[in-house]
């Protein structure tokens, strides 16, 4: 049977899809349009998330009215809870990286792939897979 796809959003990714005037806003909506319909016909399912420490920094309060438009989205949220938060620190120690980029590697980890994360911060997101030892297809924003 054919795997379905986790696409993890990075911050400048979350932030592309809360505002429609947002310079990559156009091209991050046609990534996930496209990876639905193709993996849909494929596998059958796609899941976004989003790590709780990403939406932090992106400032993407769900409650907020300008939110009712990427709340539609169906992104779910990662959280960081004890074992992500254990798993991340060891990445931060080791890799130097920030927290957020530390909860993605966690969230890698910890759900089914093939994995996609759209990102602009490539270098970091690269050196990440090479550490965890996981193929990641990494879509520059």
């Amino acid at each position: 049977m054919a795997r379905g796809l986790t696409i993890v959003l990075d911050n400048e990714a979350i932030q592309a899809l809360m505002d429609p005037g947002h310079r990559k806003h156009r091209q991050v909506v046609t990534y996930v349009e496209s990876a639905s319909a193709r993996n849909m016909r494929r596998a059958g399912w796609m899941r976004l998330i989003v790590p709780t420490t990403v939406r932090a920094e992106a400032a993407w309060d769900r409650r907020a009215p300008s939110a009712a438009r990427i709340n539609g989205m169906k992104i779910a949220d990662a959280v960081l809870d004890k074992g992500a938060a254990d798993r991340a620190a060891k990445v931060c120690e080791t890799l130097g990286v920030s927290v957020a980029d530390a909860h993605i590697a966690a969230v890698l980890t910890d759900t089914e792939g093939p994995h996609s994360v759209v990102t602009s911060d490539r270098k970091d997101l690269r050196r990440i897979a090479t550490h965890l030892g996981i193929k990641v297809e990494i879509v520059a924003v």
